[in-house]
């Protein structure tokens, strides 16, 4: 924010004129006055003069304190036991301002600033427990049943019951290690540890590899898969476009029944390069699509156990790293669309 005015200051130079302009007046006078009354006596006159100059300066020397008290001192106060709450971790803190935002002086400002660094401390804070508890209980999940089946299997003489059992535990085991990856992998974009490395590479050829990589899945649904895949080079992070179109690719597949369709376009407009991945399955609601790319989101339960709600979310975080954008339409029972735009990159 920008500052407004400088109450404070532009008051400490008034006072220090007015009490400069009174001082003098008020000795003038009382020279003319007493030098009139006692016949130029000068001993008399400097006595005057003297305990006048020493009266008007405790005047405002108390002026000044009082000034001082009541517009830097109060403020100030205020201001360091915001601070100090908010060291201590209460981000609850909210400081009053006394004046309209068109008469802010500094002191305002910095009290509106402080206000707003509590509110996105706290914020913080509400988001950092929600993690630590859905993180909690995402792990819990797949722990019970691995440490149930585990113990299961031990006691299970039946050998297709062990074998169901085994699988059970592969699955549960997969799903706890993707959903560890994928947490690592947030937290070292969210925090900034890892640094995407940009190169010239063909997009269509790495999304075609996405493609190829979930061909077996797509067949076992029998899935038409259709892709307008324009040649294209683009200067981006290689690595980190394939973990979106991986998450955006199985999502597509995972919500789409089977004879569905998953439709990917590649197209170059303008600088840009804008990918788009369709499908036809359940589609999403306005209110789950107000939240799809948050942590832990899981609009359709169904399918729950077959993710953590971090995909999209991660998909997210690596769009904004890189510079682009992405969008979703969808409606209900026809199907969803992700548009990514990635700026500035075809070359």
């Amino acid at each position: 924010m920008k500052r407004k005015n400088s109450v404070v200051t532009l008051s400490g130079v008034l006072l220090f004129f007015i009490s400069n302009a009174v001082t003098v007046t008020v000795t003038m006078f009382l020279y003319t006055y007493v030098n009139k009354k006692t016949n130029g006596d000068k001993l008399i006159i400097a006595a005057v003069v003297l305990l006048a100059i020493l009266f008007l300066s405790v005047l405002w020397t108390v002026v000044d304190i009082i000034r001082r008290r009541i517009m830097i001192d109060k403020p100030v106060d205020k201001i360091l036991d915001a601070t100090e709450r908010i060291a201590k971790g209460d981000f609850t803190v909210r400081l009053p301002i006394e004046h309209g935002y068109s008469k802010y002086n500094q002191y305002d400002l910095i009290m509106e600033n402080i206000n707003v660094l509590a509110a996105e401390l706290e914020k913080s804070e509400v988001l950092k427990a929600d993690f630590v508890s859905n993180v909690s209980h995402e792990l819990k999940t797949p722990i019970t049943v691995i440490h149930s089946y585990a113990t299961l299997l031990q006691e299970e003489k039946d050998e297709e019951k062990r074998k169901k059992y085994a699988e059970i535990l592969v699955s549960a085991t997969a799903r706890l290690s993707n959903l560890v990856t994928n947490i690592l992998k947030l937290n070292k974009l969210e925090n900034q540890k890892i640094i995407p490395e940009i190169k010239r590479f063909r997009l269509d050829e790495s999304l075609a590899e996405s493609v190829l990589a979930l061909e077996e899945i797509i067949e076992k649904k029998n899935i038409e898969l259709v892709c307008d895949l324009e040649e294209m080079d683009v200067l981006s992070s290689q690595s980190y476009l394939e973990i979106v179109w991986n998450n955006l690719l199985s999502n597509a597949i995972k919500f789409t029944n089977e004879g569905g369709r998953v439709e990917i376009t590649l197209k170059k407009v303008g600088k840009n390069a804008v990918v788009t991945v369709s499908d036809t399955g359940c589609g999403i609601s306005p209110e789950t699509g107000a939240h799809i790319f948050d942590k832990f989101y899981q609009g359709d339960t169904s399918h729950a156990k077959e993710g953590n709600g971090l995909g999209l979310a991660l998909v997210k975080k690596v769009i904004d790293v890189l510079g682009g954008e992405i969008s979703v339409s969808s409606e209900l029972g026809k199907g969803s669309t992700f548009k990514v735009t990635l700026k500035d990159t075809a070359v």
